[in-house]
């Protein structure tokens, strides 16, 4: 039997095996390396390196041939924070230079070697010893076991980790490995807590899963002392993981910030090498969260501090040698300030990158210490540039992702000695990349075709040149290509896709409708990607006209579009969604609003759910997948962002539940929810299930053993796209030429 499309789609997990990602570039700009599996069905993950002259690749490290393993919880629980898919070296770290790489493999951490043999150097056979007596290009470190996070410092002559709550230093020369920063490290060292309750070099739950922060150490550019967080997991809630389907295994600790409830204790502390360490000072009581921290060039580190409202935001200079700090630069808003990725950072002149929101837009700057603290830091990109992350510093340059007019494509730009100018000319789409040394590699896609395009140029704007590509071994799609009509839809201008099965003939037939939103903040759907609507072209060939829209609070509009939000995550998301159906039906007359569904996963299985509950009269059948139903059960960090705190504004939490809307099911329902998500608990599912049975709603239920909220085991995964299909066009009815 041929192969699917849902069972392609799983096994090549979703189209991301054999396409590189994670590029690092070397300060010379003369080597980029950069992970990928061998092709496109092949699921591990491996290291490789570009020599940009010559633009050939070198394979370093294969963990088919290394020997590996099961990551260890604490890996597992970093990987599903940052929504990591692969297997093998899904990770990786390097000296300043580039010249070293060290990873994790199963709680082992091996280093290899970036800057040689030479190109056309001929690999030694099978179990010889390198030419010349040189150095294999991959070894093992004598580091502790389990080992997490491993960093070599901008010398490559150590390699910091976390192991069992402390954090450790191994000296490659010597071989020493000690304790700087945890149990056992100084005369006032604590005693290790059970269970990883106390952590030295780990990001906390909410620093993983809100804000983007997924380390907690940072080497000084001297290499003599390292930033360390110590996360403190007591004061949190004690909840359980069960596995129902293997009752004989005992439940889960977890340790969860719920909305309303204390959080993890977080504190810095500065690890010398040979002295103990010193705790950076700052207003914890008013400023709890620690949002980003880099340590970049001569000066002390910074930091980004937050209060747990989230309506002020502090940039702070630390003294590496007392651990005081000063604040440079406050950011305050009525409703929250937004985490940028990549801020704050500084050029090699000393200048502080950082963005604010200012006449409309999400804007740069980059300043001097003293004129940021002064407020007299200017922006400099226009408020019709929404900036959305910052990429890389390379010297005085500043490397930035951002969307103009047009917020389903995101383009890059650069700002510099030179100003400001726009990366690459091709086609509309999105991209992302990275710069050093004068080059800049750019990972891009587009409405062309659905391929990765990776391009490694050289030189400054116009003037740049291609130098190289790095292949993308992913596989072809089975399915036709998707030809989204992308088009603005009501007065709000929602941003929204309509794709059409590709054998359907207009006029011929009026096709059941299928929205397909995600719909919350921080997330987009419609992008100009022809990759974006794999999913949504599949269940079109199904017999659907699909629609996807991107709603208020979604990102790349400006900060005022983002706040719509604020208050109440349930009824302008909605509207939106109905909206955009109707002037997806008016755009298109093949659209039978009589026969609408609905399908989504977390936000989106939210917005699902909500649809059939509040809005029967247009939306008349919903998959629900991992769907928050009560947001009194999510994480503080994201619920109080835009709810506030469930004791002082308890009308939000009841505005937006859906448990009191249980009485009110009139459609078909299924939820979809993983036993072992530790993201959104399947509590919220029972709980809305519970209400619905007492309300003598009838509705379906879908458990699903052992699954987390990535939903990454193959067969459950290709089989969950034809039991929603099949769910949906039960309920609403088949079009007249049938589905495929």
């Amino acid at each position: 039997m041929s192969e699917s499309f849902p069972e392609q789609l799983a096994r090549t997990q979703r189209f991301t095996l054999g396409v590189p990602r994670s590029f690092q570039v070397s300060p010379d700009g003369g080597r980029v390396a950069f992970l990928r599996s061998r092709g496109g069905s092949d699921p591990v993950t491996c290291l490789w390196v570009l020599d940009v002259a010559g633009g050939r690749e070198r394979l370093l490290a294969d963990p088919a041939e290394i020997g590996g393993g099961e990551p260890d919880p604490a890996e597992k629980a970093r990987r599903e924070r940052s929504r990591e898919w692969a297997s093998g070296i899904v990770a990786f770290a390097t000296d300043a230079d580039l010249t070293t790489a060290v990873f994790e493999l199963a709680g082992r951490v091996y280093a290899a070697d970036l800057a040689g043999p030479p190109p056309d150097t001929a690999s030694p056979p099978d179990g010889a010893s390198p030419p010349g007596g040189a150095p294999p290009p991959v070894r093992e470190l004598g580091t502790m076991t389990p080992a997490a996070d491993p960093r070599p410092d901008p010398t490559g002559r150590r390699v910091g980790y976390a192991h069992q709550g402390a954090l450790r230093v191994l000296d490659l020369a010597s071989g020493q490995d000690r304790v700087v920063a945890g149990p056992g490290a100084g005369p006032d060292a604590e005693e290790p807590e059970p269970d990883g309750e106390v952590t030295f070099g780990l990001a906390e739950f909410v620093a993983g899963e809100e804000m983007g922060r997924h380390r907690g150490y940072w080497w000084s550019p001297d290499a003599t002392t390292l930033l360390a967080a110590r996360v403190d997991n007591r004061p949190l809630r004690r909840w359980y993981i069960a596995d129902p389907a293997n009752p004989g295994r005992p439940a889960r600790l977890v340790r969860y910030p719920q909305a309303g409830t204390p959080n993890a204790d977080v504190t810095l502390w500065l690890a010398r090498l040979g002295s103990d360490p010193v705790p950076v000072e700052w207003d914890r009581a008013a400023f709890p969260y620690v949002a980003a921290a880099c340590w970049d060039g001569a000066s002390g580190p910074l930091i980004v501090v937050q209060t747990r409202d989230q309506r002020e935001v502090r940039v702070l200079a630390v003294n590496p040698a007392t651990g005081a700090t000063s604040v440079l630069r406050v950011e305050t808003d009525p409703h929250w300030v937004e985490i940028v990725p990549g801020v704050p950072a500084r050029t090699a002149g000393g200048r502080i990158v950082w963005t604010t929101d200012a006449d409309g837009a999400r804007r740069l700057l980059v300043a001097a210490d003293g004129e940021l603290a002064a407020g007299r830091a200017e922006p400099v990109t226009p408020p019709t540039l929404q900036v959305r992350e910052i990429l890389s510093v390379d010297g005085d340059t500043v490397l930035f992702a951002a969307s103009a007019a047009e917020p389903t494509e995101i383009e890059l730009w650069t700002y510099g000695p030179a100003g400001l100018s726009r990366v690459g000319g091709g086609p509309p789409g999105i991209s992302g990349g990275v710069r050093a040394g004068g080059t800049t590699v750019t990972a891009s896609r587009d409405l062309q075709s659905s391929d990765l395009t990776v391009r490694v140029s050289r030189g400054e704007g116009p003037a740049a040149t291609q130098a190289a590509r790095i292949a993308s071994h992913a596989e072809p799609p089975l399915l036709p290509e998707p030809r989204p009509d992308i088009f603005a839809a009501g007065e709000r201008a929602l941003r929204t896709a309509i794709l059409l099965p590709s054998w359907h003939q207009p006029g011929s037939a009026r096709l059941p409708v299928l929205l397909c939103p995600y719909g919350g903040p921080h997330h987009q759907e419609v992008l100009a990607s022809r990759a974006a609507f794999l999913t949504s072209q599949w269940f079109a060939e199904q017999g659907f006209a699909v629609v996807v829209a991107d709603g208020r609070g979604s990102p790349g509009r400006g900060p005022a579009w983002e706040r719509t939000v604020a208050g109440d995550l349930a009824t302008p998301v909605l509207e939106d969604q109905v909206e955009a159906l109707h002037a997806a039906a008016a755009r298109c007359p093949d659209l039978d609003l009589g026969r609408v569904g609905i399908r989504g996963w977390s936000f989106g299985g939210y917005l699902s759910a909500m649809a059939v509950l509040r809005r029967p009269d247009a939306v008349h059948a919903a998959v629900a997948g991992a769907p928050v139903t009560d947001w009194r059960l999510y994480d503080t960090h994201a619920t109080e962002r835009y709810l506030g705190h469930p004791d002082q504004n308890p009308a939000a939490y009841e505005v937006t539940s859906l448990l009191a809307d249980a009485p009110r099911l009139t459609r078909p329902l299924l939820l979809v929810h993983g036993l072992a998500d530790d993201n959104v608990f399947v509590a919220h599912t029972l709980r809305l299930s519970s209400a619905l049975l007492a309300a003598g709603r009838p509705h379906s239920v879908l458990p699903l053993a052992g699954i987390t909220h990535m939903t990454a085991h193959e067969p459950a995964s290709a089989n969950m796209l034809r039991l929603q299909a099949d769910f949906l066009l039960s309920a609403l009815g088949r079009p007249a030429g049938g589905g495929r």
